[in-house]
């Protein structure tokens, strides 16, 4: 199984059997992409909030006879409307897929998509694939629970912003790895645009400090999980 980082917030999880699960795919408009939504294609793709920058190149990539959507209720509508197929879910519940299984988490954001439609209310998600759990926050500010999620669960990588502005910060995000206690941290969502600029390698020696691990994947990069 292997993770791609493709810059801000979007990852790609493809599976030892070669199911893609895409997750924020925002491309087009992102200086940081190296890499272009023709070069993609998805099996699942997991919205964790309507914003553009997280929608961003998916109806492009989705495939409406092969591509399902996955997020909360009401963005899952919205996808519907467009023509592709989703599955419908919210917060705290979770449901197996042919991948692994799904649960989707509070996060403190905001969702509205591009065209001003509402978007639900935005969520982190927990993939539970194969022998691995893997959190990603979506755009979130820090929340004590995230300690909860954490003794709930033993998550292998965890990916949180920390450009600060819209999410977290490198404070607060490497305060979020302290509740939460992944045995690896990603940071993302960082030097997409000026007003979160941010030092993933001030990240990294915050934590690392603390006895944490944190993985600094560069944009586009593909690791082995």
């Amino acid at each position: 199984m292997t993770l791609q980082y493709l810059s801000h917030s979007g990852f790609l999880v493809t599976t030892s059997k070669g199911i893609k699960v895409l997750i924020d795919p925002f491309l087009e408009g992102n200086p940081s992409a190296p890499v272009k939504s023709e070069d993609l294609s998805a099996d699942f793709i997991i919205l964790t909030h309507a914003h553009g920058d997280h929608i961003g190149d998916s109806f492009k990539i989705a495939d409406k006879d092969k591509t399902t959507f996955i997020c909360v209720n009401e963005l899952a509508i919205y996808c519907q409307t467009k023509g592709y197929k989703a599955h419908n879910m919210h917060i705290g519940g979770s449901h197996d897929f042919e991948f692994g299984k799904v649960k989707f988490t509070i996060a403190h954001h905001g969702s509205m998509t591009p065209d001003n439609t509402y978007g639900g209310e935005a969520a982190g998600v927990l993939l539970f694939i194969e022998d691995k759990i893997i959190y990603h926050t979506g755009d979130t500010g820090l929340f004590y629970d995230m300690k909860l999620i954490g003794e709930l669960h033993n998550i292998d990588y965890m990916m949180l912003p920390i450009g600060d502005n819209f999410t977290m910060g490198i404070d607060d995000a490497s305060y979020a790895v302290e509740l939460t206690n992944p045995k690896i941290a990603i940071p993302m969502h960082y030097n997409t645009f000026p007003v979160i600029a941010a030092d993933p390698k001030d990240f990294a020696r915050k934590i690392e400090k603390n006895g944490k691990k944190c993985r600094i994947m560069e944009f586009g990069e593909t690791m082995e999980l």
